[in-house]
């Protein structure tokens, strides 16, 4: 049903955004257009409501194949007709392309549409007969929208039930006294707990404390050894080389660990080569350091050496519905009405936490209502019969995904091409489900506001796991548990959504290979069948590629709504001008070492969403001839090379919610007016380099600001106007200078800030009041080695739970030790962690500073 849904959306997408563009490649016919329309919006309504009671099957649903093979024809007839006109039409004039227009003979593209009209008339036939015999029968447990998130199940990683007693022998294994390096595996089958109890252990504040170094790493089946050296190293601060190979690496960790204790996890290994790939990297330091693996596999426990297994059982009954109970309602308690029958469905699930909470995902999203729960006892126990562990288990997770809203399955299956123990940015897979056409348009949000409500649904109903938050909070990585990807991986074969294939690629494909969608690759050329007429999604890093390939057939991939071109800092001439021209592009991501000038055709991309250029973009100024069109879904620009807040380009952006710009040129605040920049009221985040003293203004709706001043002007001016802005969590200051090198905040200045980074300023004199910062959770100080002394009145802040000092003063190291004193008064040990990072020009006897909660390093 995912596929069938997500080619309906698809397919009207297409149709709307050529009758949204101000230049549109193709003209559809009229008539064609609305019965599309028509039997499009139908049978998406038929599809929210149909829910045949078929139980597991290895086969798709027929009337669903082919509804999407209706809608993909749809959409291949149109791209395709776009390609073969592309090379014949002309963008330079509104009139040459009206005048054209008019000549075309719409041939084979109108009879490839008359077909599809029909079989979607006939496929609508079947669907009312359907409607008439059995009602439009809603799925059962939720007519979910959107932007329905009023009841959530408790996340999975927060709830560990029957495994006590394992946790605390590991706590006990891993503080013990034996001082020889002790390997500590723990073995379970897939989805039985083992890395929410190891990340449960690694979370421990007593663990914590017991280690000089906690580090985690993945390893999977597909490992990479580099991928986990860095991985620790990176969470030890340790800044990486790119040119070093995969034995510096190692050598570089084993010093850094060499006679300190430490605690490294090593989570899902798969094969002892990958532990004999890393081993002589881990020192045995006499001090008790300890490593901890999880795995699946029993004979790879037994062999590591100065291993001491810990096994995680299943969960009785008893268990598994208290596990449930707090999954779906959390401490409220399960209605009387529902226990008997929920304990039924916790029995179900034969005691594996995973599928345990996959089941309270479902239920907590559900009516609460004895009938369902008896539907859904029912399903699940015909789908565990006679079944190995876990493909009993994968029944069990289809029951979930079966009972999704429609809008979510298409999201959802995409997970699964991300590779195994993939951790996801938020960011990315936002722009995929976008581009790709899965999201449906709902009037006054933008489509990434949607889809975002579509991943929190996801993660509300324990498919999706929250990996990572950003600094202030919000979810900036997610991942994916390997059994629910083997289903996402099952289902979207057997539905046709997409195959995955090659080491090194990505492919989302529609039988035959020749109809992939999207692409992604790290080779300098792929060999394949692909027709790059229907791509889009292409991402690729291959120098050679780019020249002959892409930039040599532009009008290949004239369909394209998501580019990523990479050179690894190489320089790419030519750059071609007909890139802008993609009629449908909406993500152009290029990282080379080329400052790129735009064409005035980047005003006529009405589709564009994303724009990011690694090392700058320069805009033309917008074309007097066409005020009517705006980039009304342009989401975010940078980096912006000399960039002009115009009123003109104001009008043109008015959606923008992030932007970046470096504007070194001579002061010329007519030239720039980026006093302006008030004008753009939805920007969130704004990242502004300036050499000099320009007059700006900043919008309210401000949540993220980084200023950067290469002239060293003063920053008071501008400080005043920061200070105020409502919603501002986040504000970084680079270079710049404060006048007489004092900054002295105000009562109600920085209300809503969470994150504060200063960095390279004269700063010398500070004077702040705790209720001047009332939400501050972070502080970063780095560089700033006139300032005299962090403010005291630091301490006092109840929210503050870091500060980092790198490169300052060797006083302010030392009020930073009097607030991490006073705050830990205030606020009891541990409330905040303070890491002292040392140049070589700080004394050495500032090492002896070092102790629980204040780190210091040199």
């Amino acid at each position: 049903m995912a596929a069938a849904y997500a080619a309906l959306v698809s397919a009207m997408n297409i149709i709307n955004n050529l009758h949204h563009h101000p230049r549109p490649p193709v003209s559809l016919p009229i008539k064609q257009v609305e019965y599309l329309t028509q039997k499009i919006s139908f049978l998406l309504e038929f599809l929210e409501g149909y829910n045949p009671h078929r139980g597991y099957s290895k086969e798709a649903d027929p009337l669903e194949s082919r509804i999407a093979d209706a809608a993909y024809a749809a959409e291949y007839a149109i791209e395709s007709h776009i390609l073969n006109n592309g090379e014949n039409m002309s963008y330079l004039s509104i009139r040459k392309i009206k005048k054209k227009l008019k000549k075309i003979v719409y041939g084979g593209l109108y009879e490839a549409l008359e077909k599809v009209i029909e079989d979607m008339a006939s496929i609508e036939e079947e669907a009312k007969q359907i409607q008439e015999r059995v009602g439009v029968q809603h799925q059962l447990h939720t007519k979910s929208t959107p932007s329905d998130s009023s009841r959530s199940s408790i996340p999975q990683q927060s709830i560990m039930v029957g495994a006590e007693d394992v946790k605390l022998q590991m706590m006990d294994k891993l503080t013990s006294d034996l001082l020889h390096l002790q390997i500590i595996p723990v073995v379970g089958m897939g989805g039985s707990g083992k890395t929410t109890l190891a990340r449960t252990v690694y979370e421990e504040r007593l663990i914590k404390e017991h280690f000089d170094i906690c580090a985690w790493a993945t390893i999977s089946q597909e490992y990479a050894i580099r991928e986990i050296f860095a991985a620790v190293l990176r969470q030890i601060n340790i800044a990486l080389d790119d040119d070093l190979n995969d034995d510096e690496l190692g050598e570089m960790l084993y010093k850094h660990l060499y006679g300190r204790r430490y605690l490294i996890i090593m989570d899902d290994m798969w094969s002892i080569d990958a532990w004999d790939r890393v081993r002589n990297y881990f020192p045995n330091n006499e001090n008790g350091s300890r490593i901890v693996v999880t795995t699946r596999l029993s004979d790879l426990a037994s062999t590591l050496p100065n291993s001491d297994s810990l096994g995680m059982k299943l969960l009785d009954d008893d268990e598994s519905w208290q596990l449930l109970s707090k999954t779906v309602f959390g401490e409220e308690g399960c209605p009387l009405e529902l226990e008997e029958i929920g304990k039924k469905i916790g029995k179900t699930c034969k005691g594996l936490p995973l599928s345990i909470v996959v089941v309270g995902g479902l239920l907590a999203k559900s009516k609460h209502e004895k009938e369902f729960w008896k539907y859904i006892g029912e399903n699940f126990n015909d789908a565990s019969v006679n079944l190995e562990d876990d493909e009993r288990c994968l029944k069990i997770l289809y029951m979930s995904y079966k009972h999704l809203p429609i809008h979510l399955k298409p999201c959802f299956l995409y997970m699964g091409v991300f590779p195994e123990d993939k951790k996801i940015f938020i960011s990315e897979l936002i722009k995929y489900w976008v581009v790709e056409g899965f999201v449906k348009a709902v009037s006054g949000k933008s489509l990434e506001e949607i889809a975002k409500e579509y991943l929190k649904d996801l993660i509300s109903r324990n498919l999706v796991l929250s990996h990572e938050l950003d600094n202030i909070g919000n979810i900036k990585k997610c991942k994916i548990h390997d059994l629910l990807r083997d289903l996402c991986l099952r289902e979207a074969q057997k539905e046709r959504f997409y195959y995955t294939a090659l080491d090194n690629v990505a492919i989302r494909v529609l039988p035959p290979m020749s109809q992939a969608r999207s692409l992604t690759w790290n080779v300098q050329k792929i060999q394949s069948p692909l027709n790059a007429s229907l791509l889009r999604i292409v991402k690729t890093t291959g120098v050679e590629w780019l020249k002959n390939d892409l930039f040599g057939h532009t009008n290949q991939f004239v369909n394209s709504r998501f580019v990523q071109i990479s050179s690894y800092g190489k320089r790419l001439r030519n750059y071609p001008c007909s890139i802008w021209r993609f009629w449908n592009l909406q993500t152009l991501i290029v990282d080379t070492s080329d400052e790129v000038t735009a064409p005035t055709d980047f005003w006529y991309m009405p589709h564009i969403r994303h724009v990011e250029f690694d090392n700058g973009l320069r805009l033309p100024d917008p074309p007097n001839d066409r005020d009517d069109i705006v980039l009304g879904n342009l989401q975010s620009l940078g980096k912006g090379l000399d960039f002009k807040c115009s009123k003109q380009v104001v009008k043109k952006i008015p959606n923008i919610k992030k932007l970046v710009f470096s504007n070194w040129g001579e002061l010329d605040d007519e030239m720039y007016c980026l006093s302006n920049l008030d004008c753009l009221t939805k920007l969130e985040s704004l990242h502004c380099e300036i050499s000099g003293k320009y007059v700006i203004n900043f919008p309210h709706s401000l949540k993220s600001l980084v200023l950067r001043n290469n002239i060293l002007s003063s920053w008071q001016d501008i400080l005043d106007k920061v200070g105020v802005l409502p919603h501002l969590q986040k504000l970084t200051l680079w270079l710049g200078s404060f006048n007489e090198g004092k900054w002295e905040t105000s009562e109600g200045q920085f209300r809503s800030l969470k994150f504060l980074t200063l960095e390279y300023s004269n700063l010398e004199i500070w004077e702040i009041e705790s209720s001047h910062f009332p939400c501050l959770e972070c502080l970063h100080l780095d560089g700033l080695n006139e300032l005299r002394e962090i403010p005291l009145d630091f301490a006092e802040i109840a929210t503050l739970r870091e500060i980092v000092v790198e490169g300052c003063s060797d006083s302010a190291v030392v009020s930073a030790k009097r607030i991490s004193e006073e705050h830990e008064d205030y606020y009891g040990e541990g409330a905040l962690q303070v890491r002292v990072v040392l140049w070589s020009n700080n004394e050495a006897g500032l090492e002896s500073l070092d102790g629980p909660n204040f780190c210091v390093e040199r």
